[in-house]
Protein backbone atom coordinates (compact mmCIF):
# COMPACT_ATOMS: atom_id res chain seq x y z
CA UNK A 1 0.00 0.00 0.00
CA UNK A 2 1.29 3.45 -0.87
CA UNK A 3 0.54 6.46 1.30
CA UNK A 4 1.48 10.01 0.44
CA UNK A 5 3.25 12.07 3.08
CA UNK A 6 1.69 15.49 2.53
CA UNK A 7 0.24 18.34 4.53
CA UNK A 8 -2.93 16.23 4.80
CA UNK A 9 -1.21 13.01 5.95
CA UNK A 10 1.24 13.50 8.78
CA UNK A 11 3.89 11.28 10.44
CA UNK A 12 1.52 10.21 13.24
CA UNK A 13 -1.17 9.11 10.80
CA UNK A 14 1.37 7.16 8.78
CA UNK A 15 2.72 5.53 11.96
CA UNK A 16 -0.79 4.44 12.94
CA UNK A 17 -1.46 3.08 9.45
CA UNK A 18 1.78 1.06 9.53
CA UNK A 19 0.99 -0.28 13.02
CA UNK A 20 -2.39 -1.46 11.78
CA UNK A 21 -1.31 -2.97 8.43
CA UNK A 22 2.17 -4.38 9.04
CA UNK A 23 0.98 -7.18 11.39
CA UNK A 24 -1.39 -8.45 8.69
CA UNK A 25 1.39 -8.56 6.08
CA UNK A 26 0.75 -5.32 4.21
CA UNK A 27 3.87 -3.36 3.28
CA UNK A 28 3.31 0.39 3.53
CA UNK A 29 5.29 2.49 1.05
CA UNK A 30 5.61 6.09 2.22
CA UNK A 31 5.79 8.57 -0.66
CA UNK A 32 7.11 12.01 0.27
CA UNK A 33 5.29 14.48 -1.95
CA UNK A 34 6.41 17.98 -2.96
CA UNK A 35 5.20 21.25 -1.46
CA UNK A 36 3.70 22.07 -4.90
CA UNK A 37 1.02 24.75 -4.28
CA UNK A 38 1.51 24.99 -0.53
CA UNK A 39 -0.06 24.05 2.74
CA UNK A 40 -3.61 25.04 1.82
CA UNK A 41 -3.75 22.96 -1.38
CA UNK A 42 -5.34 19.50 -1.48
CA UNK A 43 -2.43 17.95 -3.39
CA UNK A 44 -2.14 14.27 -2.50
CA UNK A 45 -0.80 11.00 -3.91
CA UNK A 46 -3.84 10.43 -6.09
CA UNK A 47 -3.21 13.83 -7.68
CA UNK A 48 -0.30 12.20 -9.53
CA UNK A 49 -1.22 8.51 -9.60
CA UNK A 50 -4.29 6.49 -10.59
CA UNK A 51 -4.16 2.71 -10.78
CA UNK A 52 -6.32 1.33 -13.56
CA UNK A 53 -5.20 -2.29 -13.35
CA UNK A 54 -2.90 -4.46 -11.27
CA UNK A 55 0.01 -3.49 -13.52
CA UNK A 56 -1.09 -0.21 -15.15
CA UNK A 57 -1.02 3.29 -13.69
CA UNK A 58 -1.74 6.78 -14.97
CA UNK A 59 0.95 9.11 -13.61
CA UNK A 60 2.14 12.69 -13.73
CA UNK A 61 5.90 12.13 -13.48
CA UNK A 62 7.03 15.80 -13.14
CA UNK A 63 5.63 15.83 -9.58
CA UNK A 64 6.36 12.19 -8.78
CA UNK A 65 9.29 11.35 -6.47
CA UNK A 66 11.96 9.47 -8.43
CA UNK A 67 12.31 6.69 -5.85
CA UNK A 68 8.56 5.93 -5.94
CA UNK A 69 8.37 6.09 -9.74
CA UNK A 70 11.28 3.66 -9.96
CA UNK A 71 9.59 1.39 -7.40
CA UNK A 72 6.48 1.20 -9.57
CA UNK A 73 8.59 0.30 -12.60
CA UNK A 74 10.49 -2.35 -10.61
CA UNK A 75 7.13 -3.80 -9.50
CA UNK A 76 6.23 -4.26 -13.18
CA UNK A 77 3.86 -1.35 -13.64
CA UNK A 78 3.38 0.15 -17.08
CA UNK A 79 3.08 3.91 -16.67
CA UNK A 80 0.78 6.04 -18.78
CA UNK A 81 2.21 9.55 -18.66
CA UNK A 82 -0.19 12.48 -18.41
CA UNK A 83 0.92 15.30 -20.68
CA UNK A 84 1.66 18.63 -19.00
CA UNK A 85 -1.28 20.36 -20.66
CA UNK A 86 -3.71 17.75 -19.26
CA UNK A 87 -2.60 17.77 -15.63
CA UNK A 88 -4.63 20.78 -14.47
CA UNK A 89 -7.72 19.45 -16.29
CA UNK A 90 -7.54 16.33 -14.07
CA UNK A 91 -6.05 14.04 -16.72
CA UNK A 92 -4.35 12.06 -13.96
CA UNK A 93 -7.54 11.57 -11.95
CA UNK A 94 -8.87 8.35 -13.46
CA UNK A 95 -11.27 6.05 -11.63
CA UNK A 96 -10.93 2.30 -12.21
CA UNK A 97 -14.34 0.64 -12.23
CA UNK A 98 -12.91 -2.69 -13.34
CA UNK A 99 -9.74 -4.14 -14.80
CA UNK A 100 -8.73 -1.66 -17.53
CA UNK A 101 -12.18 -0.10 -17.42
CA UNK A 102 -12.17 3.49 -16.21
CA UNK A 103 -13.89 6.85 -15.94
CA UNK A 104 -12.26 10.23 -16.54
CA UNK A 105 -13.15 13.86 -17.16
CA UNK A 106 -13.61 14.59 -20.87
CA UNK A 107 -11.18 17.00 -22.49
CA UNK A 108 -7.99 15.00 -21.91
CA UNK A 109 -7.61 13.38 -25.34
CA UNK A 110 -3.91 12.47 -25.04
CA UNK A 111 -4.40 10.59 -21.79
CA UNK A 112 -7.60 8.98 -23.06
CA UNK A 113 -5.85 7.81 -26.24
CA UNK A 114 -2.93 6.41 -24.23
CA UNK A 115 -5.34 4.51 -21.99
CA UNK A 116 -7.20 3.11 -24.99
CA UNK A 117 -3.88 2.11 -26.61
CA UNK A 118 -3.11 0.17 -23.43
CA UNK A 119 -6.35 -1.77 -23.86
CA UNK A 120 -8.56 0.24 -21.53
CA UNK A 121 -12.22 0.96 -22.03
CA UNK A 122 -12.65 4.65 -21.15
CA UNK A 123 -15.87 6.40 -20.18
CA UNK A 124 -15.84 10.19 -19.95
CA UNK A 125 -18.15 12.78 -18.47
CA UNK A 126 -18.45 16.54 -18.75
CA UNK A 127 -16.75 17.64 -15.58
CA UNK A 128 -16.52 21.41 -15.99
CA UNK A 129 -18.94 22.23 -13.17
CA UNK A 130 -18.54 19.33 -10.76
CA UNK A 131 -14.88 18.44 -11.27
CA UNK A 132 -12.80 21.21 -12.84
CA UNK A 133 -14.32 24.06 -10.82
CA UNK A 134 -14.44 21.93 -7.69
CA UNK A 135 -10.94 20.51 -8.06
CA UNK A 136 -12.05 16.89 -7.76
CA UNK A 137 -12.15 14.27 -10.47
CA UNK A 138 -13.93 10.92 -10.55
CA UNK A 139 -11.77 9.34 -7.84
CA UNK A 140 -12.67 12.23 -5.53
CA UNK A 141 -16.39 11.98 -6.30
CA UNK A 142 -16.77 8.31 -5.43
CA UNK A 143 -16.24 5.98 -2.53
CA UNK A 144 -16.36 2.32 -3.55
CA UNK A 145 -17.88 0.10 -0.87
CA UNK A 146 -16.87 -3.18 -2.45
CA UNK A 147 -14.41 -3.63 -5.29
CA UNK A 148 -13.61 -7.05 -6.73
CA UNK A 149 -10.25 -7.24 -8.46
Amino acid sequence: MAVGHTYRTNEEGIRQLKNFLTPIGVEVIVVDLPHYKGTEDVFHLMSILSLVDKDLAVVYSPLMPIRFRNQLLQMGFELIEVHEDEFESLGCNVLAIGSRKCVMVEGNPKTQAALESAGCQVFTYSGLEISIKGGGGPTCLTRPINRVV
